[in-house]
């Protein structure tokens, strides 16, 4: 439905990279249909600009927001568009995250060159990836399996990935479908065993609570999904309680079921040896508190423990 159009030029920030790119020309494109005029404003980020580091070294808190919202403090954009599973479990009181995009398939892939390619019990591979979380459940369920570092670019890895730097690849099937890449996937890790990053799979809108009301609202009916907001809801309160961000290995994901909203989440040892575990249902309206019980009930459980011999290991 066409909304009354402001006279404002939209100006959207986002990272430089293609799938940053497809993320933002996909916000533009329902700004467009909602009678919005648009202007994409390219802002590097710290994760793009350090790829020699692990993202555990060089602080998860905004690595891959922080320029973007200072962006929105200075006027210089008036929404910021980011992957979801990006964004930091707690953002500054003068900004919010107005809408989240209708999330794409949310599982975690290996993408390989050969398509003969199985991984099995017995594989004794080199899988590129550079989520703590990946690496944990890796050695968790596939402990004979050996990890190297693939940060960069969706393009960079694969380049790296042809350049056998690693035997396959690991990501999030959303970027690598949406990037066009999907003829490479060799293997889909049930979301029950690989439970995503919380966020994985869907695009998030941050903007100033300054910015006009009326704009705000109109930017949110033109790109909010209902459905996939109430979800991040939960998933970003668990991520807030656990106090982590992506360089622990922590999951959840929120669903819409008959029952109401469920949310499975948990978090793993980096070692792969303690699996904390816990699916938990709510109705929708309370989204925020289902991820709080959860988060809650998995510190208790030796949740606790786990986060500080990462912090306490980390300091090493």
């Amino acid at each position: 439905m066409q909304t009354i159009p402001i006279s404002k030029t939209i100006r959207i920030g986002t990272r430089g990279s293609k799938l940053a790119l497809w993320q933002a020309n996909a916000t533009a494109d329902k700004l467009t249909a909602a009678g919005f005029a648009t202007e994409l404003v390219i802002i590097s980020t710290k994760g793009d600009q350090v790829l020699d580091k692990s993202l555990d070294k060089i602080g998860s808190k905004g690595v891959f927001t922080e320029e973007l919202e200072v962006g929105l403090r200075d006027g210089s954009i008036d929404i910021a568009v980011h992957s979801a599973k990006d964004v930091q479990s707690s953002i500054p009181e003068d900004l919010e995250l107005l809408a989240f995009m209708e999330r794409e398939q949310v599982n975690d892939v290996l993408l390989s060159f050969d398509p003969d390619f199985k991984l099995t019990s017995e594989s004794k591979v080199l899988i590129g990836t550079s989520s703590t979380r990946r690496k944990a459940l890796l050695k968790k369920y596939y402990p004979q399996v050996s990890t190297a570092e693939s940060r960069g670019n969706l393009q960079t890895r694969l380049q790296k990935l042809e350049n056998k730097q690693f035997d396959v690849l690991l990501l999030a099937y959303a970027g690598v479908y949406r990037m066009g890449y999907d003829n490479l996937i060799v293997h889909t890790f049930p979301e029950t065993q690989f439970v995503p990053a919380a966020g994985q799979g869907s695009v998030a809108i941050e903007c100033a609570r300054s910015l006009e009301p009326e704009v705000k609202e109109q930017l949110k009916a033109a790109l909010d999904h209902a459905d996939t907001h109430v979800c991040l809801l939960a998933e970003r309160a668990f991520l807030r309680t656990m106090e982590g961000g992506c360089s622990i290995p922590s999951f959840a994901l929120a669903t819409l079921t008959a029952d109401g909203l469920q949310i499975e989440g948990g978090l793993v040892s980096l070692d792969g040896q303690t699996l904390l575990q816990e699916t938990m249902t709510a109705t929708p309206s309370q989204a925020e508190e289902l991820g709080v019980q959860l988060a809650t009930s998995i510190l208790s459980q030796g949740g606790k423990e786990i986060l500080e011999s990462i912090k306490a290991e980390r300091k090493d």
